[in-house]
Order: structure tokens, then sequence, then C-alpha cells
């Protein structure tokens, strides 16, 4: 169950057409965001206070300290599972673009598949979710934590070790603050993928890409794969180049 807080609408610009809600405490914005998705009737931003159960890629625990941001964005889109999932590209790129308005962005860069890095430590993550039966799916859920004021402790599994946003040298701000921002750059990115279409999105997540051109190491829980990363390809799966020619791999844990 969750407490509904008051939305003000007043901690800066909010893109038109989407959605807000602001909860004081929650099991997850993730299962809130499954909850309401039989009814919402536009792309809709969840953003916690706090979270009783909050969980990251493949069931990993995710700590998140009040001061933080707790949110999910649940929508849709009329895409594939496939296309859908291309949707993490372009948070990533909202996110380097919103975390950019507090912190130098050469200090900023994208780790494939869906994580922030400030200064090299993990500053945010994404997870997506969706459901249908059909070609399309029904809803798609981007969850996005972001580490604003405080540094997780207790987090022994991470592959890089978690930073925040102030431990990084960045300004100040609240979790309200930064989701108006996040929200219109997300917005934008959204509108740059109708317009544009997926190569511009993943371009521009290239230009900030960890490790481009350089030698790292993809653990898809069968295999360790290691090589040059080489690009992104037009389905959005990590490309290296090993010893025995490019590879391909649509999902894995990336280490350098």
């Amino acid at each position: 169950m969750s407490k509904l807080r008051a939305d003000s609408h007043d901690h800066g610009p909010w893109p038109e057409g989407y959605a807000r809600v602001l909860l004081n405490t929650v099991d997850s914005t993730m299962a809130e965001a499954v909850r309401r998705a039989p009814n919402i009737d536009r792309p809709t931003w969840i953003m916690a206070k706090t979270q009783t159960a909050a969980r990251g890629r493949r069931g990993r625990k995710w700590v998140v300290p009040e001061g933080n941001l707790n949110a999910t964005l649940i929508f849709r889109p009329e895409a594939t599972a496939v296309e859908a999932s291309k949707r993490s590209f372009l948070a990533a790129n909202a996110l380097f673009q919103a975390l950019a308005i507090y912190v130098p962005a050469e200090k900023l860069s994208l780790k494939w598949p869906n994580d922030v890095l400030l200064s090299g430590g993990k500053v945010a993550g994404i997870l997506l979710e969706s459901s249908g039966r059909g070609p399309f799916v029904d809803w798609l859920s981007i969850g996005i934590g972001v580490n604003l004021r405080h540094i997780p402790e207790g987090v022994t599994d991470a592959s890089f070790t978690p930073t925040s946003l102030a431990a990084g040298g960045g300004e100040d701000v609240s979790p309200k603050d930064f989701l108006s921002t996040l929200a219109d750059a997300y917005a934008t990115q959204e509108a740059k993928l109708l317009r544009l279409g997926f190569g511009r999105i993943r371009d521009d997540w290239m230009s900030n890409a960890a490790r481009l051109g350089e030698v790292i190491t993809a653990r898809t829980g069968r295999e360790d794969v290691t090589g040059i990363f080489d690009s992104i390809d037009r389905d959005g799966n990590l490309v290296l180049i090993t010893g025995t020619g490019p590879r391909a791999i649509a999902a894995a844990d990336v280490f350098f």
C-alpha cells in the first residue's frame, strides 16, 4: 500500500502530456506502477520519498536512502518488446542530460546497458519491465534510481562502487526538483525518437559511453566475453571485437 501526497507541480517545468504522482512511502515504485497500469491514460511518473522493497536488475537489492531519487515512468508505447527495451537508452540519455545540470558533464559517462557513472562510480541505475501478450507491449515501466545526496550503505554485490551526486561535487538538488529536470529531458528524448529514429538516440548514447574503444568484459551468466567495446548495434546489443571476431551481446554485466 502507498500513501498519496499532494502534487503541487511547483518544482520546475513539467512536460506537457505527462502526469506525476508523489508518494511518501511505497514498497517500490515499480510495483506501484504495475498496480496503476490498468488505469493510466497518459505517461505517468511515480516518485516515492522512501521505498521498503526496492530492487534493481536481476532481482538485486536497491538501497535507497531518503534524499535520493526513486521514480518510475509507466506508459503505453506502441512498440514491440524489442523496441520497448530500447527505451533504456532514452532514459540513460535523459539521465545524463539531467545530471549534467548539476555536475560537470565531463565527470559523467554511460555504462551499458543501463547505468550512469560519476567519476567512475555508479550514481544512477535504470530498470525496465513490460507486459503484453500481443505483438505490442501493454505497458512499459522505466524505474530510475539516482543517488543524489547519499551513497547507499551495505551494497556488496555492485559491479561498480556506488557514489552520489553530492559526493562527486555536484550541486544539492531535491528529488522533486531533479524529477522535473529528468522528466523534461526524457520527454525530449521521446520527441527525438519520434522525429529522428533510434539511430540518433544510439549515436547520442555512444557519444557519452564509458570505455568506448577500450577492452572490457561482459559477463552473461554463461560466459565471460572480453573484447574491444566497438559499438551498440541497431537493436541495442553490445558489440565487442574479440579474438574470434565481432560478438553482439544482448544482456550482460559489464566490467572494466
